[in-house]
């Protein structure tokens, strides 16, 4: 026998609208096929907000989505905005396709290349088919930009057969368009338009041009630079800073690449799949290798010259400092040099000391969790070549203790790496002329073709996946968890002293992609649906589909000495530690 339920149920009339719940209990009803910017603009009293609270996107059940999207059943809504990751990658993908549309309205045909990012927030572009952009040019670009965005032109996105996208890029001679479509295994692409000019972008797009609010271009270096506001600044734009040492960077980059034949990712594709990658990766490798050699050279000159001792070697994380030291620990040695690595950790003040962070946790990245005085005193002893007892940090109790006593021969170099190495206030009781700096980072990427830029940041990212999964013991889902804080402490101990390094070490190899995705793929397909990670995983996914990935057979040309061997294993210097000779260090009493 059925129990009888007490509730009243009786038969209900087909609603005609859906119901979006917000974090904070509020309830919207709208018809059904309503766009999420519909729904964020009725909870925003009507306006699209300002500044940091600029929506940018929504979030619906789980799902990152654009602004355009049709609501067809009840769900939970959280607005994406400017001052958010995704809300500013959806913001940058968008002002790119005003500049290309703008500029090609001005000067149809005109192709411009989207290059490299600055650290003030912006792209550093360049015109390909045409004498670069003068003052007064680019600024009649970026007044036309201004009209598009005060006439408020919609963006719309339609699916394509695969067959129409390319004859769409060949007419218009995009051969980076067209090189990327050979990796596509689906028959149809999305493709976006503005005032009547269709493109492809990977990634979400806003709505219309009304949005686009804050940029401007900067004339610079044969280019210009698109900018942006960052997250942490939504509404200002930053000055811009000369920055000679980067500039160098990207254009050794370029002329790598040039010398490589490698244009975009497309180009690696075809080298991959046409199973030419060997002497890519061997080539790859040597240019390393003759910067690493290069920049031992510079420091035994320095040595010789000024009496430097000290080589302190910083980057974000996952940049490959650890086997960048290794193999600039080899190349002192081939110049004469013996290496002496300083472990900065030993010199954590007692745990009671540590200073703590806003939400009151032990904050181990600030400067003040390490003992300045005695960590300065001890290297000057050391360059003195006095026997020095070195401190060494117990990290169960929490307490620094003695640790071995070493002395130093005039020949040695100390090598010391770190999250504050570029930071003057680490060593300020150390002559300048004693110390050599090196910033260590993945400054550069291959782009997906020249309006699609690949951060930096992503292949970080993507390293630090593989290599937590394989050396640590984490999933992909508590790696992207952690990345965000991890992002933050570079933002605050890193990026703002990048300059102050005597070189640069780009650790970017153009071939790592294809090396990781197959690598990093399974790792990410198995964060779990409807959760916060699996919004970036699923970007990064989606990403990693334009790039074909290396054979297990081309996987194992890989040097092993290669820098990307610290993330993908089987690094033969996993288990070197310079200084070190016959399984004793000759330095110690």
């Amino acid at each position: 026998m059925v129990a009888a339920v007490h509730q009243v149920i009786k038969s209900a009339p087909p609603r005609e609208s859906v119901r979006v719940t917000f974090g904070d209990g509020r309830v919207f009803e709208g018809p059904i096929g309503a766009t999420i910017e519909a729904f964020l603009l009725a909870a925003n009293g009507g306006t699209p907000g300002d500044g940091g609270d600029l929506i940018m996107g929504g979030i619906l059940d789980g799902t990152l989505r654009e602004l355009a999207y049709p609501v067809r059943r009840d769900a939970t809504l959280e607005a994406v905005l400017l001052a958010s990751s995704d809300g500013g990658r959806i913001y940058r993908r968008s002002l790119v396709m005003l500049m290309v549309t703008a500029a090609d309205e001005l000067w149809p045909g005109t192709k411009v290349s989207v290059r490299y990012s600055v650290p003030e927030g912006g792209y550093y572009c360049k015109i390909l088919n045409r004498e670069p952009l003068g003052d007064q040019e680019l600024a009649r670009l970026e007044a036309h930009m201004r009209q598009i965005v005060e006439t408020n032109a919609p963006i719309t996105k339609r699916v394509v057969p695969l067959a129409e996208a390319v004859r769409l890029f060949a007419a218009r001679n995009d051969d980076d368009k067209l090189r990327l479509l050979e990796q596509r295994t689906r028959n149809d692409l999305t493709l976006y338009s503005l005032r009547g000019r269709d493109d492809y972008y990977y990634g979400y797009m806003l709505s219309c041009t009304g949005y686009l609010r804050y940029f401007r271009l900067v004339n610079i270096n044969g280019g210009f630079i698109l900018q942006y506001p960052l997250k942490e600044h939504p509404t200002e734009l930053l000055p811009i800073t000369a920055y000679s040492k980067l500039g160098a960077v990207f254009q050794q980059a370029d002329a790598w690449l040039e010398r490589m034949g490698v244009e975009d990712i497309g180009s690696l594709n075809r080298i991959v799949r046409e199973n030419r990658v060997h002497e890519l990766i061997l080539v790859a490798e040597a240019l390393h290798e003759q910067h690493i050699a290069s920049i031992a050279g510079e420091i035994q000159r320095r040595h010789t010259e000024q009496g430097a001792r000290l080589v302190l070697i910083a980057g974000p994380s996952s940049s490959g400092k650890t086997t960048f030291s290794k193999r600039l620990a080899i190349q002192l040695l081939a110049h004469g040099l013996r290496p002496f690595t300083l472990e900065l950790d030993n010199y954590f003040v007692n745990r009671e000391q540590t200073p703590r962070d806003e939400s009151g946790e032990f904050d181990f990245e600030a400067l003040g969790a390490i003992n300045l005085p005695l960590f300065n005193e001890q290297l000057l002893q050391l360059m003195a070549g006095q026997f020095v007892q070195l401190p060494r940090f117990d990290f169960i109790s929490g307490k620094s203790m003695p640790g071995r006593q070493v002395q130093l021969k005039q020949n040695q170099i100390i090598i010391i790496e770190g999250i504050h190495g570029l930071n003057p206030a680490l060593v300020p009781a150390i002559p300048p002329d004693k110390i050599f700096r090196v910033y260590v980072s993945a400054l550069t990427q291959l782009n997906t073709d020249t309006h699609n830029r690949v951060p930096t940041t992503d292949v970080r990212l993507l390293r630090r996946i593989v290599r937590d999964a394989r050396h640590r013991g984490y999933n992909a889902t508590e790696t992207l968890k952690r990345w965000g804080s991890v992002r933050n402490g570079e933002k605050r101990n890193i990026f703002p002293y990048q300059e102050n390094a005597d070189v640069m070490f780009n650790s970017a190899l153009v071939y790592e992609l294809a090396a990781l995705r197959s690598l990093a793929e399974p790792l990410l397909l198995q964060v779990e649906p409807g959760t916060p990670p699996h919004i970036e995983a699923k970007r990064l996914l989606s990403f990693l589909r334009w790039v074909h990935p290396l054979s297990p057979k081309q996987q194992a040309m890989i040097p092993d000495t290669s820098l990307l061997r610290e993330f993908i294993g089987s690094s033969s210097l996993h288990d070197y530690h310079p200084g070190e000779m016959n399984g004793h260090e000759p330095e110690q009493s």
